[in-house]
């Protein structure tokens, strides 16, 4: 674990760029980036925690000077952000745990699960001053990371409470796109999400940008990446979660950015809509 001497401070939160475990299940050094919040102490309160996928892209989503100005205007609690990066090895760590896409991507899935569940949780746990509450766990992530919080949040309820996606894969699938194919039966998480037979107790935090691609695979004049956004609800929905709507908190936050891209600059923009959903005054 990284020294006090050797963090790098920002005007409130901290940085520690240069924590990291060797994980077994993934059989590599996964890199941390942790982000301790104003007034953090190791005589302190258990705080929440963040876990976030690509925390190599900490720096371009401009994580700290996020944090600053949500600390500063006193608009969410105090929370721990774990960020472990990813490597060359993404699409085949992120993913469903259940199986792999049509091309076999995702093959590490249940591993990188198992990493986040039985190494870097318990690392994380020993080492700084976090709960072990499953109502104080947060795990959220970009793209494909997205849909690998997701999946991770909606098979262990046990561990997490809170999931937040960003621009979220919801493609994956099992088939190629051919005459073959049909969105009912062929898009992986949609699918698991139906064939659960409990309604998990969590909440959802999803979010898609006008502009995260052109695709639009059934030409009904929506993009793939609202489609199945949209459609991932729609699923959740027929299990009894609610959907936010004004005045009614629910179960779902949807939030479509217009003109919103596939990218950290729109990620980062709308990051404090998330943490605010997340970490919130309460």
């Amino acid at each position: 674990m990284l020294t006090s001497a050797s963090a790098q401070p920002s005007a409130s939160v901290t940085v520690l760029p240069d924590d990291s475990l060797v994980s077994v299940p993934l059989n590599r050094p996964v890199h941390l980036t942790i982000i301790l919040p104003p007034g953090y102490s190791e005589a302190g309160p258990l705080l929440p925690v963040l876990y976030l996928n690509d925390g190599q892209d900490i720096p371009k989503l401009r994580m700290n000077e996020v944090l600053d100005s949500l600390y500063k205007a006193q608009a969410i609690s105090p929370f721990v952000l774990v960020a472990p990066h990813a490597n060359v090895d993404r699409i085949q760590e992120y993913g469903t745990a259940a199986q792999p896409d049509y091309l076999n991507r995702g093959s590490k899935a249940k591993a990188y699960t198992d990493f986040v569940l039985t190494e870097l949780m318990p690392y994380v746990q020993h080492h700084y001053r976090v709960s072990t509450s499953p109502a104080d766990n947060v795990i959220a992530g970009f793209s494909l990371g997205g849909l690998s919080a997701f999946d991770m949040a909606f098979h262990h309820p046990d561990r997490f409470s809170r999931v937040g996606v960003f621009s979220g894969s919801f493609w994956w699938r099992s088939k190629a796109f051919n005459n073959a194919y049909d969105d009912d039966t062929d898009r992986i998480m949609h699918s698991l999400i139906r064939a659960s037979p409990t309604k998990p107790a969590l909440t959802f935090w999803l979010q898609t940008g006008t502009h995260d691609e052109t695709s639009d695979r059934n030409n009904n004049g929506v993009i793939d990446s609202i489609d199945d956004t949209l459609d991932i609800i729609k699923a959740l929905e027929k299990k009894g979660f609610i959907r936010e709507t004004p005045g009614n908190q629910g179960d779902i936050r949807y939030v479509e950015v217009v003109g919103g891209e596939h990218n950290q600059k729109t990620w980062s923009a709308i990051m404090p809509n998330f943490l605010t959903w997340a970490f919130g005054q309460r």
